[in-house]
Parts: C-alpha cells; sequence; structure tokens
C-alpha cells in the first residue's frame, strides 16, 4: 500500500484552499481514504495573492493524522504504508530561514500579478525586449507565471530576505521543496531539494543540462547558494521525522500536471491530457526530444522516473482561468447557488445563442501571452439570460483548450486522435460532450478524476528502494474511462470557434502600461461594444490543478 500527499489548491467562496492527503492500494489503484483541510488565502492589494507557509504545513499534518485515523477505523494497518509522494503547484514561491525553519514571508502563488514591473525591468536588459530570449534554455517566455521573478521581486522588497541571504540562512524553494525540507528534520537536517519538473518552471532550470543555469541565476541575480538540490521525480529523498508515519520515505515528487501526465499514463509520444481546475493545462509527452514551440506553447519537463532514467519533454499549453469562472459567476454575479448548477443551467438551453465569454481575469496564458487582455462577455441580445451565459462559460473553457490543442498539433505535425482528460470539471457531463463537439474528436475520462494524486503516487511507489508500484497501463484495475464522441458536424464547430477567435481580439489591450495618479493601470475603454469584466479585486486559484 502506498499514501500519496497532495496539495491541491481550490477557491472557494471565503477565498479559501484545499489540502488533499489521500491514500491509495498500490496493486489496484484504490483510493481507501484522504482527509482535507481548507486554509485562507490572502489578498494584501489587487492582483496579490499569497498563502502561509506555515498554515500549509501545519494542514499537511493533519490531514496525515485525520487519514491515519480513518485508517485504523477501516482496519487497515498503517505500518503497511511504505511510501510517501508530493505534488504541487509549480510556480509558487518560498523563502526561509534554514536556522530558525521560519519562513520570511508569505508564499507567493503562481497567478500573482505584483511582478509586472519586475518583468518590464528585467527586458530592459534582454536584446529587443524578446520575451522568449532564454526560451531555448528554459522552455519558457519571460512573464510573472514563474519563479524567477517572484524571487527577484522576494529579494528586492522584503529587508528580512535580504539580510538572511546576505548573513547566509535564506533557502528558496516551490511548495514542494518547503514541505520536503520541513517533513524530514526542517532546521534538524530536512532535505532541500526539488525535482526536475517544478525546477523547470522557475526560470533559472536548464532543461537540456538539467541543473540551474549559472548566466540565468546571474540575469536574474539570484545567489545559486539558496537553490534546492535538483532530484529526479522517482527517487528517495528522506524519511517522515514525526507523526503517525515516521519512518516512512518521501519518495515520489512531481509538479501537478506532471503528476496527472503520470496518472493518466502517458508515457508514449504524442500522448497528451488536459487537466480542468480552477485553470487549464494540457500537455503533450514529447518523450526525450525537447520540443520549441512555435504557437505560443511552453517546454517542459514531463518527468524523470529515477535517478537513472531519462528525462521525458512535453509541450504545454496553460490557461489561467477555467473552472474559476464557475466560481466566479457564483460568487460575483450570484447565477448560481452551487458551481454543481452550472451544468444544470447550460443544459436547459443547450445553446449560448451567440454569446460569448472571454474569461481573462488575469489576461491571456497560452497561446497569448497577453497581459493586456481583460474578460468580456460579447453577444448579447434581450433574449440573452443566465442559461445562455452559463453555456457559454463552460463553452469557453472548451474553446481555450480547442486553440491549445491545435498549437500542439501544429508543433507535433501529428493531430491528436483523441484527449484524455482529468480534474474536478470533468464531472460535468455538459461540459466534456461540449469539448468533444468543439475539438471533433472524443474526449477520454478516467473513472477517477483526480489524476494528479494517482502521478505522486505512481512515483513514490515505484521508486528504487520502495518498488511496490508497477508503472504497467494495464495494472491499473481500478481505473476504467467514459467516453464521449463528437456530436455536432465540423462546421458548426469551426463556425463557433472563429466567432470565440473574434471575441477574443476584442478582449485585448484593456490594459496599457501607463499608470494613473492613484496608481493603478489606465484602462482602455475604447471598445465600448463589449462589456468587460475586469478582475473584481481577487485572484482565482488552482494547483494541479500551482
Amino acid at each position: 500500500m502506498l499514501i500519496y500527499c497532495r496539495l491541491n489548491f481550490c477557491v472557494h467562496r471565503k477565498f479559501c484552499c484545499v489540502i488533499y492527503f489521500q491514500v491509495f492500494n498500490a496493486k489496484t489503484s484504490e483510493l481507501l481514504s484522504h482527509h482535507q483541510v481548507e486554509i485562507m488565502q490572502k489578498f494584501p492589494k489587487e492582483g496579490w495573492v499569497e498563502q502561509d507557509p506555515k498554515e500549509i504545513l501545519s494542514s499537511v499534518h493533519e490531514c496525515v493524522e485525520k487519514t491515519c485515523e480513518k485508517l485504523q477505523q477501516l482496519n487497515i494497518d498503517i505500518t503497511n504504508i511504505k511510501a510517501i509522494g508530493v505534488s504541487n503547484q509549480r510556480e509558487t514561491t518560498v523563502v526561509w530561514d534554514k536556522t530558525t525553519g521560519e519562513p520570511l514571508y508569505n508564499a507567493i502563488v503562481w497567478l500573482d500579478l505584483r511582478t509586472q514591473a519586475t518583468v518590464e525591468r528585467l527586458l530592459k536588459k534582454i536584446p529587443g525586449k524578446n520575451k522568449s530570449f532564454f526560451k531555448f534554455r528554459t522552455g519558457l517566455p519571460l512573464s510573472t507565471y514563474f519563479s524567477a521573478v517572484k524571487l527577484r521581486w522576494l529579494l528586492d522588497n522584503v529587508e528580512e530576505i535580504k539580510q538572511a541571504v546576505g548573513d547566509g540562512r535564506a533557502m528558496f524553494g516551490t511548495i514542494d521543496s518547503w514541505l520536503i525540507w520541513s517533513l524530514t528534520g526542517g532546521k534538524n537536517g530536512g532535505v532541500h531539494c526539488t525535482d526536475v519538473t517544478n525546477a523547470s518552471r522557475t526560470m533559472l532550470f536548464n532543461i537540456h543540462s538539467l541543473e540551474w543555469d549559472p548566466e540565468l541565476c546571474r540575469f536574474f541575480d539570484i545567489p545559486m547558494e539558496i537553490l534546492p538540490k535538483v532530484r529526479s521525480s522517482s527517487e528517495i529523498y528522506g524519511l517522515m521525522k514525526s507523526g503517525a508515519l515516521t519512518g516512512v520515505p518521501i519518495s515520489g515528487c512531481l509538479g501537478d500536471q506532471s503528476a496527472a501526465l503520470v496518472g493518466q499514463m502517458c508515457f508514449q509520444d504524442g500522448q497528451a491530457k488536459n487537466t480542468y481546475g480552477t485553470g487549464c493545462f494540457l500537455l503533450c509527452n514529447t518523450g526525450q526530444k525537447s520540443v520549441f514551440s512555435e504557437h505560443g506553447l511552453l517546454t517542459t519537463i514531463a518527468y524523470k522516473l529515477g535517478r537513472d532514467k531519462p528525462v521525458c519533454y512535453a509541450l504545454e499549453g496553460s490557461v489561467a482561468i477555467a473552472g474559476a469562472v464557475v466560481r466566479w459567476l457564483r460568487d460575483n454575479l450570484g447565477i448560481l447557488k452551487t458551481s454543481q448548477e452550472v451544468e444544470k443551467l447550460a443544459a436547459e438551453v443547450g445553446t449560448s445563442y451567440g454569446c460569448y465569454f472571454v474569461p481573462a481575469f488575469s489576461g491571456l496564458y497560452a497561446p497569448y501571452w497577453e497581459p493586456s487582455a481583460r474578460g468580456i462577455i460579447c453577444g448579447l441580445t434581450q433574449f440573452t439570460n443566465k442559461n445562455h451565459i452559463a453555456f457559454a462559460a463552460l463553452e469557453a473553457v472548451c474553446f481555450q483548450t480547442r486553440e491549445l490543442l491545435d498549437a500542439i498539433n501544429k508543433d507535433c505535425g501529428v493531430p491528436l486522435n483523441q484527449l484524455q482528460v482529468d480534474g474536478g470539471m470533468t464531472n460535468n457531463k455538459v461540459l466534456m460532450q461540449l469539448q468533444s463537439d468543439i475539438l471533433c474528436i472524443p474526449v477520454v475520462k478516467p473513472s477517477m478524476p483526480e489524476t494528479t494524486a494517482l502521478g505522486a503516487a505512481m512515483a513514490a511507489g515505484a521508486a528504487e528502494g520502495v518498488g511496490i508500484w508497477s508503472l504497467n497501463p494495464g495494472d491499473l484495475t481500478a481505473v476504467t474511462c467514459e467516453r464521449f464522441e463528437p456530436q455536432i458536424n465540423p462546421e458548426e464547430s469551426e463556425f463557433r470557434f472563429a466567432r470565440w477567435k473574434k471575441a477574443v481580439m476584442k478582449s485585448m489591450d484593456w490594459v496599457t502600461s501607463d499608470i494613473s495618479s492613484n496608481g493603478k493601470p489606465e484602462i482602455d475603454a475604447s471598445q465600448v461594444l463589449v462589456i468587460s469584466l475586469p478582475f473584481m479585486g481577487f485572484i482565482l486559484i488552482s494547483f494541479p490543478f500551482c
């Protein structure tokens, strides 16, 4: 049997997020038990979002203990637990003091926008202000999304961190590093490490040499001594040093989207999965070859399942707002009482009646990478009602995925013949059927939508020295699939997609780089024929879908 710890950050009505701890049977992949804890988000300013690293850690401890209690109530001996895997939001950034074990600032979350000025300043150092200047080392464009600019902001703005770096006390990491260090002893010998998938999202890591890149560190002016050691995604990093699972090895570590790719068993070149959480993340395995996109995608490390195993790469399309748009309809417009109600409203009309929704609340990520965009609803008439808007919101998720899939097909040269899906939104059958219709290919959903958890469990259980999990797809007997086939003709799909693209163009350039007297970006109100849905003062976050 194997246990797995997953950080799954979901925004709720009171700006909470959820941490899960889940236990799987290593022979069947059956989920045996789990526990979850909500933690609060912090929003010090508009566009800023933070989490308390100590609250995250204490919540993990609570989840472990409560899950073990549940197992004992099921007459399952917790001494059968053989390994722990960690999966996490990838770009969220933490700096802590290695002598006290205390965080030096709250964790800055992946979707945080405070670093836009940092990005603009860094761009001035690059010939032609080329955002893709480091793409062939990192696979990434220069963006607020990635950890290096968050770390640069912390070094520039937090005196305690500047002092700790000067004194040699500072440690940097993403959430996986903070957890592994803390759980393996913390200030009393904790292991400071990360895995290749998380390292590849920092903009400090060379995805070819699989090492921290000295030139990148000089460009961002980040001292290399604060960085964690980079390990594979499947090996023993250290042992739990406290609690009910003392002595159990932590032997798996994957960023959330890589974990979902592994959990979907996408081990062959050309296999792809899409995870529907707060955001949407479409990854296509490109094997041992790093493919660099010409169509707005990221090149990232998919996994390295063992110290002596080859590294595999993926093309990734990242959408900032997917499930978050449903919560926005619920919490901000109040047209839903629960998130699940969106399926019923959309099903009642079966059409958007010409209404198109672009939920660019935080700008647009792939394939545009356009921070000036903002959300719009267009094509409204007096006939439009909340049901049509609900349908348009679901359709928007599908259209964004279509854009990612089109980009992957162009970069890889071989169109996907089906899409494997996972994540909480896949429970919505209307959405899944819409997705198949918009893509014009089958959509395949596993019986357990949270395959991120399963992927981390598999990595931990397959590690050398543990060896209790097979990575053979035929061994996952507890996972079955549901298949959705296209039900509209391709011409209708293309027409609706073209209208969506027209709406996307109208969402651009709502925020200029000029700063008004109150310190906020000036809004370009020239596009008066669309309804603007600005940021609403909070950030919607998700990991796995970090």
